[in-house]
């Protein structure tokens, strides 16, 4: 059995451009299949609850939210599978060289780009499934999430001038990652006269868990023990704990509110 750290790099990058294209069309099978069998009179509604001067400043009484827009519930858990089969096939087409040459220097940017865009999307599902539907506060929950991916962008950028692995952005980006989840759990235990669908704890337990085993493969990548000494190892965990994160939120969310 050959070891992976026995296999030449230049191998090693032919079978990511292949193991690309297989994930690649994984997310976009099932993003078809979603988009196809989904229950389009499911729908998503956004709310706004701007303050009523009438009365005067400050507003004694909170205003009530209205009903800004509604979207389609499958086609928003369609875009983050569609996001990453883009981001798959370009990177093992027209991008495979500008892929490689940057994995050679231990980064993927084209990954944190697409993590910052559909793993938002993903977090803007699940908070509509806890009852967090008021826009503003979804649109700080998406930009929240971007920057803790956009840190993993800087943690890799930033370490390819350091003689000693630093971890600020790494910290930082923890932190950004946190606190969206904060805010979900604060409206998942907050229901009242209930409690959620069992599908509902299912999304909330494994992707909470997924989110954080991706941190999990930096710090690996970063300590470089083991198999994580070559970069080119995390870089297949990365993409495998994407397609195992977003299929489990696609399927979990179609098997509890859009089947029919």
């Amino acid at each position: 059995m050959v070891r992976f750290a026995d296999v030449p790099d230049d191998e090693k990058f032919k079978k990511l451009r292949k193991f690309n294209l297989a994930m690649g069309a994984f997310h976009l099978i099932q993003a078809i299949i979603m988009l196809v069998i989904a229950n389009y009179s499911v729908k998503m509604a956004f709310t706004t609850s701007f303050y009523d001067a009438t009365n005067g400043f400050p507003p004694t009484v909170p205003s009530d939210p209205t009903v800004w827009f509604t979207v389609p519930l499958g086609p928003m858990v369609a875009i983050f599978l569609l996001m990453s089969a883009i981001a798959h096939f370009s990177v093992s087409t027209f991008g495979y060289k500008w892929y490689v040459e940057n994995l050679k220097h231990n980064i993927n940017k084209a990954r944190w780009f697409e993590y910052a865009i559909s793993s938002s999307f993903m977090l803007v599902v699940i908070a509509w499934l806890c009852g967090m539907w008021d826009f503003v506060s979804i649109m700080l929950l998406f930009s929240v999430n971007a920057c803790m991916n956009l840190f993993g962008y800087m943690m890799e950028l930033h370490n390819q001038t350091t003689e000693k692995t630093n971890w600020t952005s790494f910290i930082f980006g923890c932190f950004a990652g946190l606190m969206p989840w904060v805010a979900l759990f604060m409206y998942f235990l907050g229901v009242k006269g209930g409690s959620p669908p069992a599908f509902v704890y299912g999304i909330m337990i494994s992707i909470a868990i997924f989110f954080n085993i991706f941190a999990l493969n930096m710090l690996l990548q970063y300590r470089k023990k083991g198999k994580y000494q070559n970069y080119l190892y995390g870089e297949y965990i990365y993409i495998v704990l994407s397609l195992v994160a977003k299929t489990a939120l696609a399927w979990q969310v179609f098997s509890g509110t859009m089947v029919g």
